[in-house]
């Protein structure tokens, strides 16, 4: 049986990615902060195929013993780790407070990468397997208002091309997903210097929001596929051809979305 641990398990992507890998007969390990959420999104899991494990993806000792906690469980396997934790803050980065900034980069990043070097050996030891990283379409270009969620993402963009690189040798597969908007948690952020959040700015722009059960199929074919980074959503595809072959235009909408902000 294939098994997979999830961070970020217990809403939002996490969720919705094991709901689809565990209908599929996947083993399907929960790790999560919030212990509430992680026994809610169990309860709609098959109970024989599913384990619950409270971490702080930001501590290296907590990474080490889930990871083995999890081995124990799954006879040794991690067919996948779909590292998704993640964090926003929004608003103008001049408004934005230090330690606001720290925690965005420690969860984004710093406990990104713990999770891919934790989990090296694990992925190591299990043919066929993969790391999947959650960035965002934050990643495809810098967006205003999202200045330091953006940066963290683009530092997860690179850590999935560069373990692309290191890691074929070995038989692991790295990939990235790429969403836009999706009405999760994480839109909840207050915007800094404001009285928004981010949800509301979402759709005062009359911009979309990507169901996450789409962004689960794309996790889906992202892990037996071979593309490298997955855009999920029409923001998020339309951001990667303007990247690509209208950066002008995207400098111009955002320093245009700046002036708003």
């Amino acid at each position: 049986m294939k098994a997979m641990l999830v961070t970020g398990g217990g809403s939002g992507i996490g969720r919705a990615v094991a709901q689809l890998f565990s209908a599929r007969g996947w083993r399907v390990g929960l790790a999560d902060i919030d212990a509430r959420a992680l026994t809610e999104t169990a309860a709609l899991l098959p109970a024989d195929r599913t384990s619950t494990h409270v971490m702080d993806v930001r501590g290296a000792s907590e990474w080490e013993e889930v990871l083995a906690e999890f081995a124990r469980i799954s006879d040794g396997r991690l067919d996948l780790l779909f590292n998704n934790a993640g964090i926003a803050a929004g608003g103008a980065f001049a408004d934005i407070g230090l330690e606001a900034i720290d925690r965005v980069i420690d969860v984004n990043f710093r406990g990104m990468a713990y999770g891919a070097r934790m989990a090296f050996p694990y992925l190591k030891a299990t043919p066929g397997s993969c790391l999947l990283n959650t960035a965002s379409a934050s990643a495809i270009y810098g967006s205003s208002g999202l200045a330091i969620y953006s940066a963290t993402k683009f530092a997860v963009r690179g850590l999935t091309e560069a373990l692309d690189g290191e890691w074929a040798q070995h038989g692991v597969r790295v990939r990235s997903l790429m969403p836009s908007f999706i009405d999760t948690n994480l839109l909840s952020v207050a915007v800094a210097g404001t009285n928004r959040t981010a949800r509301d700015t979402v759709v005062a722009a009359g911009m979309e929001f990507t169901p996450v059960e789409v962004v689960a199929q794309k996790a889906w074919e992202a892990v037996h596929g071979d593309r490298l980074h997955t855009p999920v959503g029409r923001t998020a595809r339309r951001m990667a051809f303007a990247a690509r072959w209208l950066p002008g235009r995207m400098r111009t909408m955002m320093r245009a979305a700046g002036r708003r902000g």
